[in-house]
């Protein structure tokens, strides 16, 4: 098969849409298994003897490695080749479910899952900076970048329907052996498809020391976002996490300013717009996930739902986020992003408003249904637009690192939303306990008020947008502020 180049795939060839859509299969996998194993739990926690504090860790500890590792692999995407590390974080992955499907004990299950999300990490910047190479021009990248935007909700939202299926269906430890096949056919096709790599640095010119600090500092960072809730923020512990990775933060910024080849170049922050579009995504993803969370809690805990079935309540959001996402194509190109951005930000904090609302013998028609529709469709122009902004105006050869940063937004998203709403939801709940609250009413409210909390997020976040670049997705011309 004749390889294609970058620079070179449009989506008027077969070969381009190819392409296209194995990029995003590598994206719809590193998503989902962010949240597929949700509804898996309580078999996991039966099977292998898990105590529900330990427990956690098999989400916790896949989030950790998958955020603490994505400024590396961004970058090593660039230096090191993309397609070379693209395989090797899938073949890792691949590695990892499949050890983590045949897990005995619960110490081999989170291990598993903890190396997992180093594979994803690897995967998912290499993958988008591939995209953003391979599409440079006009309305085939603005194209190509709106579907792997869509394709993130999409994912967030189907990992728990097809986490419920396949755990009640053939049993939890598929909900790791389905992604075998398609860690294979993305190695296959990715010899088949992309360009071979051409080893931009020498290892001994790589910036070892910055690679060091930023993943540690990344990791100790998300991991005291993982345990806040459970430790308490005031708790010496999490004060002492959070002290210690800004420690390794400063000690990072130190390095690279006088770093002779940085691990992070600095100057691709003077690209206009790229930090606040980054802050939009964090921001947006935080309340975004969180609903998920809660509103799942609350279907199976106060309603009673099953996991295939509270899974399939989540079935119209990935409908409207695909309508989302193509009306949103549509209008990059008239209106630029950000009024898309702001737009969508809006709408989706008018839903989950709504959805805030939830009653303890509420119906789906009634309480879930409108507001799920209504937060869908403002969620997909904002990840399509977002995805857009933040890939404009990047030179090819910092493509990875802007991966990097935007999927590190959307993991540290995820990790701080989930931090700072369940411990609103948990002091609401225990206040009505301690007023003799029944435990349903406790709980329904606690998790009324946390998706209260995630829709005034979304607020925010398009106060933030507001800043945010607006391209109408021409070719990104190379920033001299940008190319050293």
């Amino acid at each position: 098969m004749t390889v294609v180049t970058e620079r070179t795939a449009g989506l008027s060839t077969r070969r381009g849409v190819y392409t296209l859509l194995l990029l995003c299969t590598v994206q719809f996998m590193d998503i989902i298994d962010s949240s597929i194993m949700n509804v898996a739990l309580p078999s996991i926690r039966d099977d292998l003897g898990f105590t529900q504090q330990r427990l956690q860790w098999v989400l916790s500890g896949y989030l950790v490695t998958y955020g603490g590792f994505l400024l590396l692999g961004g970058r090593a995407a660039d230096l090191l080749g993309r397609r070379r590390l693209l395989v090797i974080g899938t073949a890792l992955f691949a590695a990892c479910s499949l050890a983590g499907g045949l897990a005995t004990n619960a110490g081999l299950l989170v291990g598993a899952r903890v190396a997992q999300g180093v594979g994803a990490a690897l995967m998912a910047p290499a993958a988008l900076s591939i995209l953003t190479t391979t599409f440079p021009e006009g309305r085939d990248r603005t194209r190509a970048l709106g579907v792997w935007g869509a394709v993130s909700g999409v994912a967030a939202a189907a990992g728990v329907f097809l986490g419920g299926v396949l755990s009640e269906g053939p049993g939890w430890r598929w909900v790791l052996f389905v992604n075998l096949p398609v860690c294979a056919l993305i190695i296959a096709a990715a010899f088949g498809l992309l360009a071979g790599d051409h080893r931009r640095t020498r290892p001994a010119t790589f910036d070892l020391p910055g690679a060091v600090l930023i993943t540690a500092a990344m990791l100790v960072l998300v991991f005291a976002l993982v345990k806040a809730p459970d430790a308490g923020w005031g708790s010496r512990h999490t004060i002492g996490e959070l002290g210690t990775a800004a420690v390794l933060f400063a000690a990072f910024v130190v390095v690279e300013r006088r770093a002779r080849n940085p691990l992070f170049p600095f100057a691709i922050l003077r690209i206009k717009g790229l930090a606040a579009t980054d802050a939009t995504q964090l921001i947006a993803f935080a309340g975004f996930l969180s609903v998920f969370f809660f509103l799942t809690l609350y279907m199976q805990n106060v309603l009673g739902y099953t996991p295939i079935r509270s899974g399939s309540a989540y079935l119209p959001v990935t409908a409207g986020i695909i309508l989302a996402a193509g009306l949103s194509a549509q209008l990059m190109p008239r209106i630029g992003t950000r009024p898309v951005i702001v737009a969508g930000a809006l709408i989706a904090a008018a839903g989950m408003y709504y959805l805030s609302r939830i009653s303890v013998d509420g119906s789906y028609t009634r309480d879930l249904l409108p507001g799920l529709a209504v937060m869908s469709i403002g969620l997909g122009a904002v990840f399509v637009a977002v995805t857009t902004a933040a890939n404009a105006g990047v030179p090819a050869h910092r493509a990875g690192l802007a991966a990097g940063l935007l999927n590190t937004s959307l993991q540290l998203g995820s990790a701080l939303g989930l931090a700072v709403f369940s411990a609103i939801a948990t002091a609401r709940t225990n206040h009505l306990i301690a007023r003799h609250a029944t435990a349903p009413a406790a709980l329904t409210a606690g998790f009324g008020r946390a998706v209260l909390a995630s829709s005034i997020a979304l607020l925010a976040a398009a106060l933030i947008a507001l800043r945010a670049t607006n391209t109408r997705g021409h070719t990104p011309a190379t920033n001299p502020a940008t190319a050293s």
